[in-house]
This record gives structure tokens, sequence and C-alpha cells, in this order.
């Protein structure tokens, strides 16, 4: 599933095609995605300009201008992607979508497993679907305190609490388990038991690991690609996500992998303390 690199990836190479650029409609060829996309979609976009890109946790949001404002919120799912293309280009099996702009091109929604998500919301960062969504890791805001004050009093494991998009909202699991890699903290972890310090390490490592991974394109394991069709390259970065058997890069030991509500955690328990 595309997490938050991969999102902040799109809408950084998406944002300065689609910006300022007027809509001539949309065209649906299977509306039947995980919610069914509006029938009305067309008429609500014909005419329209895209004032601006944003993203709240992995749903990325195409704001409007317009006498009602009000704008698109995408969510990608398990498989999909958007890619810029021509608007005449012959549509595969799976492209559901497009969003149709005033310079030929379109913003094509391909979707094999159909679990993603186009919907309309009259303000998409008050949409429901966000309402739940917990602190955006790469804000100003988020810091060892922050994070120390979630851990308190929880019997969950660490890696459990950080993937909880009430708590943090987009940290998926390749980034969890390499986030938790590089402040050397073991995933099963009690998060209660985490110090201040321990935190602050913590803090910093989701951080650093998500913005490296939006440097790199983000992580291509399946079906992952920009909105230009590229795939990213961090998976090349990968210190224990997908390594279980393999020699730690760090000290040698051998990755470990186990079951955590049903992910697979990948550590190393010369390097990750309990």
């Amino acid at each position: 599933m595309p997490e938050l690199p991969e999102v902040e990836t799109v809408l950084r190479g998406l944002a300065p095609h689609l910006s300022g650029k007027r809509l001539l409609g949309a065209q649906v060829r299977n509306p039947n995605l995980r919610w069914p996309v509006p029938a009305d979609l067309e008429t609500r976009l014909r005419g329209r300009t895209v004032r601006a890109l944003g993203r709240r946790g992995k749903y990325l949001l195409m704001h409007l201008d317009g006498v009602d404002m009000g704008g698109l919120v995408i969510h990608l799912g398990m498989s999909g992607s958007l890619r810029l293309c021509p608007a005449d280009r012959i549509p595969e099996k799976h492209d559901h979508l497009d969003v149709l702009l005033e310079d030929g091109l379109c913003l094509r929604l391909r979707d094999p497993r159909r679990f993603g998500a186009c919907l309309w919301s009259d303000d998409p960062a008050r949409h429901p679907l966000l309402a739940h969504l917990g602190l955006e890791p790469l804000a100003d805001t988020f810091d060892g305190p922050c994070l120390h004050a979630l851990c308190q009093g929880r019997s969950a494991s660490i890696k459990t609490l950080i993937m909880d998009a009430r708590k943090i909202a987009g940290v998926g699991n390749i980034y969890a388990n390499e986030a938790l890699f590089q402040a050397g903290i073991h995933p099963e972890l009690a998060a209660g038991r985490l110090s201040r310090r321990r935190c602050d390490a913590l803090a910093r490592a989701i951080r650093d690991t998500l913005t490296r991974a939006i440097a790199a394109g983000g992580s291509s394991l399946r079906d992952f690609v920009d909105g230009h069709g590229q795939p990213g390259y961090f998976q090349q970065n990968h210190y224990v996500y997908g390594r279980g058997g393999e020699p730690c890069r760090i000290c040698g030991a051998i990755i470990r992998q186990v079951l955590q509500g049903g992910r697979s955690s990948f550590f190393c328990t010369t390097c990750q303390a309990r």
C-alpha cells in the first residue's frame, strides 16, 4: 500500500503541473471503487480551477476554486496510482477514472484492486475520512515530548502505536520498521515503557526516515509509481524491512521477522533493545 512518502512523492510531482490548471471535467469508466465515485463528478469538476494540492496522512487533497470551493479527496488504496498522461491515450483495463485538464492532459487513476477512492467534498481538509487522523509526523509540532505523551500508560507495542493513524497519521509498516531500527528500539517493546530520551530519538528517526524516503521517491515494492510513471528507489536503502534472514547492515546479526497485528515486523536483536 502506498504510504505517506509515496503519497507525498505523488503530490510533489503533480503539483507543478496541476496548480492553476482549469478542468474540463471527468471521465469515469468504473465508479465501483472502495466507495462509489460520485455520479455528478463530471459536473462538479467542469470549469473549475485547481487552487492547490495537499496531503493529510495517506490522503491526497485537490482544492478547487469556484463559487462553493470544494475539491477531491483521493486515496490510492492497496495498488492505486495517479499518472499525468495525454487525455487521448487509450486507457488500460484498470484505468478507472480521468480528471481532464485544459491542456490536453488528464490525471488518470489506475487501481487494479479497486481499494482506492476519489470522492467529492465541500471542504476536503474536513472530510469525515480525515476526522479521526492523528498527528502529522512531518509537522513542526511532532517531536519527542509529543510522542512521549502519546505513549504514557499504553501497553500496546510501540510499533502498533506509531502505525495507529488515530495517533500518528501515515506511518505505515515499511517506515515504522525502518524508524524503529534507526532509533534502536525493539518493535515489540510496550509503548508505555519508552523514556522521554528514547521518544526523542524515535520522533527524530520517524521524521528522518520519512524525509529520506520522500527524497528517494518512496518505496516501489510492487505497483507504486509516481505521477509520471516512475518507481521510487528507497527500498534499496531499507535496513530491515523485507530483509528477514539476511545479515544486519550494521552489526552482521541475522534480521528477525515476526508478525504483529497481522503485519510483518523486521528487527535486529543486537541493534534494537527492549
